[in-house]
Parts: structure tokens; sequence; C-alpha cells
């Protein structure tokens, strides 16, 4: 077996700046374009080695150094400016609609099997056609993401279009160009000549993290979120604002050269060699060679088993005869090569009858329509439930009653419907509407303009009330502790609590007739409960309330920018507008929130029980603005909420996981998988000491 990685390394290439101590000075125009080509070549090399190689040999500061003084020099001398050039990447220009233009040879699709016995066939066949006793075989990653052509003229970047049928598709240069893992212009990094026509496949994908990342973006923001990475990755190709596009977090891996024999390539393994060497980025960890037919399945399996840790989405393995000699020699049918097959995985989807559709009330009081499904196995698992996610969805996917619908299952996520399938329709099938009223309390339901969320507005509804008080009770709410999910639940169906300001007329006596409950775990709960009406602040009382769509983050932009619960009883829409982060879906979120009665009494009752609201907040300055951080393992002179309040109390951010919106790695002791994943993304990592030296730098004093 062969791998990528045991392939040699390129060398460093002489010339190039890594800093801009390095950049000699420029006196006029000639010595501007002697610059200016080395600082783009520069450049290119570093976008390669944290793109491709995930091995940056400058720090990010040094980078945007080097990128910035490029930028003063293009406005300086317009004459230099190059449709080539890495300040080029961001399109400005508003797209009316795609061109299409064809394709140099077929895009075609390969033959998929689903079976050990297929694979040998396809093994066997290769062998007696080609006469041979042992033939080679690429074996890679069948990544799900979107197939695209890139075209380079003397090494530069041309034009790239969508697969499209495979004949024609669109072309989307512009929007492919923001995609730092594309070079604009190839490196002359060795002595081997680059083709003056060179043309690659690959494919463009979204990994998981960023996915999600991307997503909750969205729905923070109050946007659609999309069902999967592949369908997000089609949404932002076909942006007609390039600039939109340069806002996704996309990838893409280079799978091919078409014409690669014309190329002096003699097989996949070296054609992939050689355009890492010029700025491709290839999938080094999971390129394989095999010879043997058991390795061949072996790494099928293998693959299928690793599928759910991959950063990215995969749905099978791709086998290649890998010399291109033997390729021609076994030929093309019309619809796929003979020389290459997919082995699908098993399908994470299914068809079964949709047979009815309940309302879900969450915590926030967002009904989510459920649908009930006839069992159905995807994946080894029995699905009976599938999410609908909203009434738009429903109406855009023509989802009735008694369809038969195709449900898909990814990972650890909910399974969904996918689409209906209206030839299977008998006309017994029936439309769904959201009810006006909550099947649990009947108060009214609003539902959104676009029809894309519909809540409760009865803060006490009764199918909130144990995951409303539970989240009130949660750390980084009110963090009651000993307020568990059996306690509160024993609390309802004695009917002691119906509301969350009916927590603070608990008695012990009441607690006493609650099974599990002695003098002290009864006299600790009480303590507890009283003393959260003490010595918390308002970010965290916003939090504690539940408003939808205002998690821990927005609790704090709110508290930053109203001084007072009572200040934000009077936001407008308008005002809330003008907050950065906070869109139309959270502005109107809010302001019905704060429009309600019943919640209107529920905070009042809260603030009679004499609740301190203190705003740290307010006065705090933005000199951590435009950074964001990542903490791992513990440190030593702060828990992970105060570490995180702090941050944030500065303007800073405090992410989640590790992406490439990541600014610094805060490692404390024993860390976790984030300090792996910063190494593999070249993100640079901090010390608790750093940190603190970092903050003492922007003149913060902490705690």
């Amino acid at each position: 077996m062969m791998n990528m990685r045991s392939s040699k390394r390129k060398e460093i290439p002489s010339g190039i700046y890594n800093s801009i101590d390095e950049i000699e000075s420029v006196e006029n125009k000639k010595t501007a374009q002697k610059v200016v080509s080395k600082l783009r070549d520069s450049i290119r090399y570093h976008d390669y080695r944290y793109y491709a190689e995930s091995n940056p040999i400058i720090s990010d500061s040094r980078y945007d150094e080097l990128f910035s003084k490029l930028q003063e020099l293009e406005k300086k001398y317009p004459e230099l400016q190059s449709d080539s050039s890495p300040t080029q990447r961001i399109g400005s220009e508003l797209l009316e609609a795609f061109e299409k233009d064809e394709h140099s040879s077929p895009m075609r699709s390969l033959k998929a099997i689903h079976g050990k016995k297929e694979l040998k066939s396809f093994y066997d066949r290769n062998l007696k056609e080609l006469n041979e006793n042992t033939v080679e075989y690429s074996s890679e990653p069948k990544y799900d993401g979107v197939a695209v052509e890139l075209i380079y003229t003397e090494g530069v970047f041309q034009k790239g279009i969508t697969r499209g049928d495979g004949t024609t598709g669109e072309v989307i240069t512009d929007n492919l160009k923001t995609i730092k893992d594309i070079p604009l212009k190839l490196l002359q990094v060795q002595k081997s000549k680059i083709p003056s026509q060179l043309i690659v496949r690959g494919e463009v994908y979204m990994e998981k993290d960023s996915f999600n990342e991307f997503n909750e973006e969205r729905r923070r923001m109050g946007e659609s979120v999309f069902a999967n990475p592949r369908n997000a990755t089609s949404g932002s190709l076909r942006q007609l604002d390039p600039s939109e596009t340069a806002k996704r977090p996309l990838r893409f891996f280079l799978y091919e050269c078409t014409k690669a024999m014309e190329q002096g390539f003699e097989t996949q393994f070296e054609m992939f060699q050689k355009l890492g060497i010029w700025g491709f980025r290839i999938n080094r960890d999971n390129i394989q060679i095999h010879t043997n037919f058991e390795k061949l399945y072996d790494y099928y399996q293998t693959m299928e088993a690793q599928r759910e840790k991959l950063p990215y989405e995969i749905d099978g393995v791709v086998f290649k005869v890998n010399s291109f000699f033997f390729q021609k020699k076994l030929g093309t049918r019309s619809r796929n090569p003979r020389w290459a097959i997919a082995y699908k995985f098993k399908s994470k989807r299914n068809t079964t009858q949709l047979r009815n559709i309940i309302m879900q009330v969450g915590r926030t009081g967002q009904l989510t329509p459920v649908a009930i499904l006839d069992p159905v196995t995807i994946g080894g698992v029995t699905i009976t439930r599938a999410s609908l996610h909203n009434q738009s969805e429903i109406d855009n996917k023509d989802i009735r009653i008694g369809d038969i619908v195709l449900v898909e299952r990814a990972g650890d996520v909910i399974p969904q419907i996918i689409k209906s399938i209206p030839e299977k329709r008998t006309g017994k099938e029936e439309r769904y509407t959201i009810p006006e009223n909550c099947p649990m309390c009947s108060s009214n339901i609003v539902i959104s303009d676009d029809k894309k969320h519909a809540r409760c507005t009865n803060l006490d509804c009764p199918a909130q009330l144990r995951e409303r008080i539970l989240h009130f009770a949660s750390r980084g709410a009110m963090d009651i502790n000993g307020l568990g999910k059996k306690t509160v639940e024993k609390l309802i169906r004695k009917h002691y609590i119906s509301s969350i300001p009916s927590l603070f007329k608990l008695t012990k006596e009441m607690l006493l007739k609650l099974e599990g409950f002695a003098d002290k775990s009864a006299d600790n709960l009480l303590r507890e409960i009283k003393g959260c009406l003490s010595d918390h602040s308002l970010d965290r009382f916003l939090y504690a309330l539940g408003i939808p769509l205002v998690g821990n983050h927005l609790a704090r932009v709110l508290s930053q920018n109203f001084s007072s619960i009572d200040k934000l009883f009077g936001a407008t829409r308008e005002k809330l507008l003008q907050i950065d982060e906070i869109g139309p879906e959270i502005a109107n979120s809010v302001v019905n929130f704060f429009s309600e009665e019943q919640n209107l009494e529920t905070i009042s009752k809260l603030l009679d029980l004499g609740i301190s609201l203190e705003n740290p907040l307010i006065s705090a300055s933005n000199s951590l603005e435009g950074y964001s951080f990542v903490f791992t393992g513990r440190l030593d002179n702060w828990t992970r909420d105060e570490v995180e309040n702090f941050v944030e109390k500065y303007g800073g951010r405090v992410l989640s996981s590790v992406s490439r919106n990541t600014d610094y790695v805060v490692v404390g002791k024993d860390p976790g998988s984030k300090l792996n994943d910063a190494e593999q993304k070249g993100i640079p990592r901090l010390t608790e000491q750093d940190f603190l030296d970092l903050l003492k730098k922007k003149d913060i004093s902490p705690k």
C-alpha cells in the first residue's frame, strides 16, 4: 500500500517574503512592479501552505501584513492590478445570471456498485482485459459535494464551470475565485513545466463543523437553514453576488486532470503529486494505492467505519485504475468509464409512508411539525419520526399526510424528509396547515410572514413549563443546583409549580412530600432558589428567560446595548436592527416577547421578588472586538463561564469549536481534541499566560 503522505515533500521556493521587514523600499513604478510580483508569489505560497498543506510557516499577523502591503501598492499603482492577484478573491460585481459553457470533455458519472461481489467482478474483468497479473488502483474517498471544472491558461485560473448535465455547465468563475483552496495562479516551485492549458476537476464542499457553525449563524440571524452540507455548498456556488459566496466556508479537493497523458502524467498517483506541487489541495490522508483485491475491500470497510469521524461528508469510495495507459486501453462507456467504479456506502436514505403530522412544542415556544412515519430502517436504525422544520418547508416540498416520502438520516442529525413522491399518490392524501392555537394551552400561535417560524406566545404553556424551568435553572442562566429534570417533573406532577415565579413559593413542607427529599436536601434546594435572586447579571437573566432566538451570546449583545431591562422593554424593532448581529427575525422575536402580557407579568413577579440585575457589560470597552477564541483544557485562574463572560465583556467572541474563523486557541491543562483540530488547521495557540499577556497589551486588567 502507498498513500499520498508518503510522497516527497516539495522544496521551499526561494525569493518569497515571510514578513514585511524583508520587502525592499518602493521608490517608483519599476520597483513597485517587482515588489508586487514577489508579494503575489509569496501570498500564493503561504496560502498553499495554510489551505492545501495545513502547515503554515508564518503567523496570521505576518500574513495579514503582507496582504495589506499588496493591497496598498495595488491601490497606489492601479496599472499593476491583475485578475489573478490574491486580492481579487472577493468579487464585488453582482451578476444578473450565469452563462453556460460546454466542458472540454464530458464529466461522466461513475458506475455505482453496492457489494463485494460487484467489486470482485470489476477487479477480475480488468485483470482479464488488460492481460495482467496485477493492476494498481488509486483508492479515493467519494466526496458528497459539488463537482466543478477549472480551466488554467499559462498557469492562471481563467474559468470555472459546474458539472451541469455533464456536457454543459454554468460558468461560476467569480464565485470559485473566492475559495482559497483553489489557486488563482499555479506555483512554479520545482523545475517541472506547467502546461499552457490545464483543465482539472474536483469537488467543492463544506466541512461538517463549518457547516454547523454556518447554519447556526443563519438560525441566529433569523434566516433559513440548509438541510446538509451538500445543499449549502450548491446554494453558495449559485449566489449571484460573489461577495456572498466569499462569506461561505467552502473548501475544495482536486480529483482529476483531463487529458492527463497529454500533460505527461503516467498515473493517477503521479498526477496527484504533481498537481499538489503546483498548488492544488490534495487529500493526502485518504488517497492510497492498492493492487490486492482484499486490500481494496479493506479500504472500503475502513473508510465506511471512519465515515462519521471525517471532517467532511463522503458517501462511498472510488477505485480507479492507476495507469492512464491502462485507462485508455479499457475505454469508456457512453455514460461512465470502464476503468473506475464508485463503491457506495449503505444508504442513509429510504422511502416510507407519512401517516400523520403532530406539533412539538419546544422550550422557547417554537412549534415544530413532526412527521409520524411507518417504521423504516436507514443505516441500521429504525426511524418512526422525522422533522418537517416549518410550514414553509412543508409547502415548498408539497408534503401531505399519506404521502410516500424520501427520508434521510445523517450522523447524529434528526431524520428529515427530503421530498415527497407525488407519482405514488392515490388522491387520499391531505394537505397540512399549522393550527392557529397551541395544541397544549390554546394560546395564539404566531407565524412569521415567511412561514419559517411558529411559536406559542404563552410563557407558561404546560408543554414548555418543564423545559423552561430547567433552562431557567441551568448553568449559564440562574444556576440553581439541585433543580434537575426528575425534581422538576415531580414538582409539576404535584402541581407545586405552574410558572417560573412559582418556584419561589416552594416551602420545605412541599419538598419533604417529594420522594427522595429529606431535611438537608430540601434546605439546600430552597437556599439555592433564594440565592439566585442576588448576584446575577442582566445578560444571564435575559438568557434564563428563554427569549426565542436569544442565546448566551445574544443576551450579552443586548446587555451591551441596553443598560437595564426597563430600557429593553421599550426597544423598537428599528432600534434593535441598528445593533450588529441582530437581524429582522431576532428583532421581531425580542419585540414580540416583551409585548406579550403574560411574559411581562412573569418578569414583573420576578422583579418584585427582589432579583438583582447588575449590568457590568454596559461600561466595558471593545478592546477584544474582532478576536475569536476557543478554550480547551482547565485554566488556573478562570472557570469556563468566567473566561467566556470576560472575553465577551470586552467585545470578543468565544467559539465552541475550532474553525478558520478562530484567531486563537487558548490551551489549559489536559486539553481535548480542539487542540488537535487547531494544529491541523494551523490556528495559533496560546497558553493561559500568553492569553494574560495579550490582555495586558490591550490594557485590559484581568478579573
